[in-house]
């Protein structure tokens, strides 16, 4: 089931942000109160989360939070990989959650969390044992970036290739699982914490892993999954069919969905990172996609999920 709906993704880095565009984060403010008061309207019970920053950097919230983002946000998400793209070291992560919780009264979710094994196969096994290590306990949500290797034929669209030399090709080896799906060790030393560290894996338009994706976190006991619904592919031949299907193929999770990417003819400029020209009609399509995926009859709630004799109110025999 949908548990969380995210509103846009590191909007504090250009790769999705534009800030050129928008210097102070004005639009960007504008555009999530919309967009969380067109959630609240359609399901009330449903989390709000403010995509991840990435930098963690606590100013940007409360930069937000002066503007009035915050007033339509129920969780505040970070995102991190400090052995790769963060100029700081894995052993701070405790501190930079702690930064966050510092400067505003939401939970603070983890919801990228990843290390490449673009120079080592094995540090990245080391990565996520010490990932586990220093952040199980600490925040309500944990997602691993990511379940699958992007594939070197596949352009990173998110980065940018002509600024960040050696560091562009670390984004294509980010997953547990190679390009062509065999195991790295990095996936063995995942397994035990399945179940409270979960992945997030973004799923391209007709991508031909889907099924694959689902069998491999069914065998290794994910609860937790984070994924996307882009605003830009909505605009694509046959969308609702392809979301229609993601969304089925991942209802056996508790999912949260990111609503991301500026189609180029509604940006201010032609590109996903830019700011729309009309803040509502992103709003409109959040406001679409939890009427369709997650509707207000749906059991979406902050509080933690109860045994099934608790939930019903029964005693099991």
């Amino acid at each position: 089931m949908i548990e969380a709906v995210k509103i846009w993704n590191e909007p504090n880095n250009k790769s999705h942000w534009d800030p050129l565009l928008d210097p102070e984060w004005d639009r960007f403010a504008a555009m999530t109160r919309a967009a969380g008061a067109a959630i609240r309207a359609e399901n009330p019970a449903l989390p709000r989360v403010l995509g991840g920053m990435s930098p963690i950097d606590p100013s940007f919230i409360r930069r937000l939070a002066d503007k009035g983002a915050l007033d339509e946000i129920d969780v505040v998400a970070v995102h991190g990989f400090p052995l790769d793209w963060n100029l700081w070291q894995i052993d701070e992560w405790p501190a930079k959650v702690a930064e966050v919780a510092a400067v505003t009264d939401k939970p603070v979710w983890v919801t990228e969390v990843g290390v490449s094994s673009f120079g080592s196969e094995e540090v990245q096994a080391w990565g996520v044992k010490k990932t586990a290590e220093l952040l199980i306990g600490r925040a309500p949500r944990l997602h691993w970036y990511s379940l699958y290797d992007l594939p070197q034929a596949w352009e990173a669209t998110t980065r940018h290739r002509e600024a960040e030399g050696s560091s562009y090709y670390r984004h294509f080896h980010m997953g547990l699982l190679r390009q062509d799906g065999t195991p790295k060790p990095a996936l063995e030393a995942y397994a035990p914490f399945a179940a409270e560290m979960g992945l997030c894996q973004w799923f391209h338009y007709h991508d031909p892993r889907l099924d694959e994706a689902v069998a491999w976190m069914r065998r290794l006991g994910v609860r937790h999954v984070r994924t996307g619904l882009s605003w830009a592919d909505s605009f694509r031949e046959g969308a609702l069919d392809w979301f229609d299907r993601q969304m089925a193929a991942l209802a056996e999770f508790e999912v949260t969905v990111t609503f991301c990417f500026t189609p180029e003819h509604r940006g201010l400029e032609p590109h996903h990172t830019s700011p729309p020209q009309v803040a509502e009609e992103y709003a409109d399509f959040c406001a679409a996609m939890v009427r369709r995926y997650a509707p207000a009859a749906g059991p979406a709630t902050l509080r933690p999920a109860l045994p099934p004799s608790e939930e019903i109110g029964m005693t099991l025999p």
